[in-house]
């Protein structure tokens, strides 16, 4: 094996144009790691926002972007049971997907689901863990309660929609074009809401109130979700596209007995999300095996072009998971 990779660095905090491909050594899995071959890495929010300097890699972890890959598994560390070299996976990444090798725990490595490729797998960890921890173990979503997911066209929100509605769920989804409502609508949302078009809290009001809420807006989208859930409702915040300040009325927390939490997925220790891909191997990839479920894949662009496929994410203009065909 090689012992220097094609990776792609952030040479400084800034815009997409500041993804450059260098050369590193390639990394050595420790205790309780493997080393993969990446085929495809997963770009997604988190990448553009430490591409700019405002999220900073936890310690320890890979200083390049990435937090989701496929590929083969070439080495194990001390203490790895259950995978071995030449098995195909999709992994979580504390960082370092956009290179040609990575190291990762390899209790955060799944198999890739019966009938699909690596590009389609590349697209599974950083979704479905995400949605997964907020939606049914922080927001304890039940089947028949009304779940609102903003950003329905986004990769969560794809794979929220289809979680949820196969968990019996009434989802409801807010997207910025008829299109993207459209997809939402097939994918298993009962009503897809164009926020340039409707008030996302009428229609939920005039149906009894989300039950719970899961957000990536922020800014003043909280106290409209605040108005939107039923009594008893549950917001759940995981990203603050338009900011994380706003003001807030809490006597109608108080007085509606609502629940507002949230939770970003990398900085949560190792046992921690082990224990969600556990949850992810027994409950929910049966459901990608049997294509009951699927990602929605919007594009693909070479390792080479990451700074076109943060251009295109940050466009807002991709329905699904975009992802860097590195292998």
């Amino acid at each position: 094996m090689t012992k220097t990779m094609r990776a792609v660095e952030i040479t400084r905090p800034g815009g997409p144009e500041v993804l450059q491909v260098t050369e590193r050594d390639v990394p050595q899995p420790g205790h309780g790691q493997v080393l993969l071959r990446v085929a495809y890495a997963g770009v997604n929010r988190p990448d553009a926002l430490q591409r700019a300097g405002s999220y900073a890699p936890p310690p320890g972890a890979s200083d390049l972007p990435g937090l989701e890959a496929s590929g083969e598994v070439v080495a194990t560390g001390e203490g790895v049971d259950g995978i071995a070299p030449g098995d195909s996976v999709c992994a979580l990444l504390p960082g370092g997907g956009y290179a040609e090798y990575v190291v990762t725990p390899a209790a955060h490595c799944l198999p890739v689901p019966d009938g699909m490729d690596l590009k389609q797998a590349a697209c599974l960890p950083e979704t479905f863990f995400t949605v997964w921890t907020n939606v049914f173990l922080r927001g304890n979503l039940q089947a028949g309660e009304r779940f609102l997911v903003h950003g329905g066209s986004s990769g969560i929100g794809t794979t929220a929609i289809q979680l949820a509605q196969h968990f019996g769920a009434r989802v409801f989804a807010t997207a910025g074009s008829a299109d993207k409502c459209r997809v939402c609508v097939e994918l298993g949302a009962e009503q897809a809401i164009n926020y340039r078009e409707n008030d996302f809290v009428e229609v939920l009001r005039a149906e009894g109130g989300a039950n719970l809420i899961l957000d990536m807006v922020g800014g003043d989208y909280l106290p409209r979700n605040v108005r939107a859930l039923s009594d008893d409702g549950r917001l759940v915040q995981i990203a603050f596209l338009n900011g994380p300040k706003v003001e807030l009325n809490f006597a109608q927390v108080m007085m509606r007995r609502l629940t507002i939490t949230g939770s970003t997925l990398r900085p949560q220790s190792d046992l921690a999300k082990a224990r969600i891909a556990d949850d992810l191997r027994a409950r929910v990839w049966p459901l990608l095996s049997s294509g009951r479920i699927a990602p929605v894949l919007d594009s693909e662009y070479p390792l080479a072009e990451a700074s076109a496929a943060h251009a295109r994410m940050e466009s807002s203009e991709h329905i699904g998971k975009i992802v860097l065909r590195v292998g």
